[in-house]
């Protein structure tokens, strides 16, 4: 199977299936020198992790990693870092059926067509539980981009029908801190309480109905300078979307206003320029902080677009391997919304992906080079 490295300064390969032994990643490009503990990670993988609320899977995995190589003395030594997610709680029982025939919104039929065969337990390869090398991953990228002054903060703008009410702007002008610890403590990873508790009872209905919802998850970066990204194929927001696209649930990806600027004027969606404490600043940022391919150092707005959770108890028509039409309805520990989980795959994808770039950039001017090499 190609296509499971991404990266070419900072670069991973993700390996393992949903019911195999267990789940890891192999990074390599990470400088030496960065303090690193398997704490750093599992605060990542924490927020993922199956079971947290009755809206995830109640499969009980601890999801706890092993640092295996990389790192010594408690800093990374440049040499490649492998993690380990050992997986505790299989239960294969509950996908035998599924080998006989294909489940609606998965990607059973594809894997067949295109490899004559497929893991059947849990989706394999094509499970989200996947995801936990991207989140590992993703920790090391965001622990170091920190170290720069880089800064996520991602969170659920909607579920279903609901959605929250600030703007990423005037999210960013509160209390950032104190944003977080909400975002951190909410069951579905809103940052507003009355929204969070409208969404739940959403959901608490769809589940009576044997239904799945999905949603919208929102990121913001800040600390980002201007000039990352290249300006070609390697625009940061192509890399961006991209790399959110890889994440199995994602349907849809827009930065800035993103497909509300095809509804205004020029004059309405150009960021006019200014100067603002002796340097250049921005009125707006429909934008979402990249212009052609490169950050303008205004701050970056992205979202994702998450189907609502396919494993559904209601009955779906399908067809089995013999070509026959059939019924089914899926039995199983699932999600019924994907979205609180998904949020923070979403922000290690997009810390991978900027890493890489600043990585890349460093090459762009000859005054860099004289910076770090220059006698």
């Amino acid at each position: 199977m190609a296509g499971s490295t991404l990266g070419s300064h900072f670069k991973i390969t993700t390996w393992g299936e949903s019911h195999g032994k267990g789940i890891g990643v192999a990074i390599d490009g990470c400088p030496a020198g960065l303090p690193l503990t398997e704490a750093d990670i599992q605060e990542y993988l924490d927020r993922r992790k199956p079971g947290q609320s009755k809206f995830s899977t109640q499969r009980k995995e601890a999801d706890a990693v092993e640092l295996l190589s990389g790192v010594f003395g408690g800093k990374t030594t440049g040499t490649p870092i492998s993690l380990l997610v050992s997986n505790k709680d299989q239960r294969s029982r509950d996908y035998g059926d599924i080998a006989s025939y294909y489940r609606p919104g998965h990607a059973d039929y594809t894997f067949d067509q295109k490899y004559g065969f497929r893991d059947y337990r849990g989706g394999g390869r094509s499970s989200g539980r996947e995801t936990i090398g991207r989140v590992a991953a993703g920790a090391v990228a965001a622990k170091l981009l920190g170290q720069l002054g880089i800064a996520f903060l991602t969170y659920a703008r909607s579920i279903g029908p609901v959605s929250i009410g600030k703007t990423p702007e005037e999210l960013l002008r509160g209390n950032l801190p104190e944003t977080r610890r909400e975002i951190l403590a909410s069951p579905l990873y809103m940052p507003e309480p009355l929204p969070c508790q409208k969404a739940q009872e959403f959901l608490e209905s769809c589940m009576e109905k044997k239904d799945s919802a999905g949603g919208i998850i929102e990121c913001i970066i800040t600390g980002v300078s201007a000039g990352i990204g290249e300006p070609v194929f390697d625009k940061l927001d192509a890399n961006l979307a991209k790399a959110i696209f890889s994440i199995g649930a994602v349907k849809g990806f827009e930065i800035g206003d993103g497909f509300a600027a095809a509804a205004a004027l020029g004059s309405e969606n150009n960021d006019s320029f200014g100067i603002r404490d002796g340097k250049p600043a921005f009125s707006t940022n429909h934008a979402g902080g990249i212009l052609g391919g490169i950050s303008s150092g205004a701050p970056i707005i992205f979202r994702a677009a998450i189907k609502p959770t396919p494993s559904i108890a209601s009955p779906q028509a399908t067809i089995n391997k013999q070509g026959e039409e059939i019924e089914i309805s899926i039995h199983g520990r699932h999600d019924p919304v994907i979205v609180p989980r998904a949020v923070v795959v979403v922000e290690a994808m997009a810390a991978l992906t900027l890493l890489d770039l600043i990585m890349e950039n460093m090459g762009s001017q000859l005054s860099y080079l004289e910076q770090l090499y220059k006698n």
